[in-house]
């Protein structure tokens, strides 16, 4: 049975560090186009476009690709691919990946990797991607986030100090990763059910209301 999914990529016009940057142009076409492009080329059954902005719905649409328009108050672009599952009524098993509209060189397999890791367990509403390190700047690096799995490859802890600490081994080796325990730098891209988003949503309002962070929820992502 071959692999469904959707990739909806959040993107808007009104970023404060760099406005308009999913128009600006690469290579002759606008950004967004080359992140779209990734999209089609992992195989996604639809790729949407969740945008605030018409200027960016008319780019998308001219290249064939949907756009659907949504809230410019969402604090993320989660709450974004959560309306766009709502809007089109997308049943609570669909697999979305979250593709940022920053990504224009993100390598295609790695859009089919995480939703394909969602969809070959049974516990977790969301996946994401994780890669060995074996170079010493990577793990001492606080830029790059740290994970630890369990046996079934779900994520116990995330840090961005160097996890897990081979006490003895790093003053032998001079920090160097052995090899003899795993380290792995969390990649960014995410794969979602829509139930899942529902649900995250709701626990958003929930701690807005009461005051409380929703953090834990990353104890729940399956890691491939």
């Amino acid at each position: 049975m071959s692999l469904k999914f959707n990739v909806v990529i959040p993107a808007r016009y009104g970023s404060t560090r760099l406005p308009g940057k999913p128009l600006l142009p690469i290579a002759g076409k606008p950004m967004i186009a080359h992140v779209c492009a990734r999209a089609q080329e992992a195989g996604a059954e639809s790729v949407i476009v969740a945008t605030d902005d018409v200027r960016i719905a008319e780019a998308v649409n001219a290249l064939g690709i949907k756009a659907v328009m949504t809230d410019a108050n969402h604090p993320s672009g989660t709450e974004r691919i959560a309306e766009v599952a709502n809007t089109l009524a997308w049943p609570d098993e669909t697999i979305i990946v979250n593709l940022q509209g920053d990504e224009p060189l993100i390598p295609a397999e790695y859009i089919k990797d995480v939703a394909h890791a969602l969809a070959t367990q049974q516990q977790a509403g969301i996946a994401t991607l994780a890669a060995n390190i074996i170079e010493h700047e990577e793990l001492f690096n606080p830029n790059a986030v740290k994970v630890v799995l369990d046996k079934q490859g779900y994520a116990l802890y995330f840090s961005r100090a160097p996890i897990p600490w081979e006490r003895g081994q790093f003053s032998l080796s001079g920090g160097v990763p052995t090899g003899r325990l795993p380290h792995l730098r969390h990649i960014g891209i995410y794969a979602y059910t829509a139930g899942f988003l529902r649900r995250y949503c709701c626990w958003q309002n929930f701690a807005a209301r009461s005051g409380r962070s929703v953090r834990a929820i990353k104890n729940l992502m399956a890691w491939r």
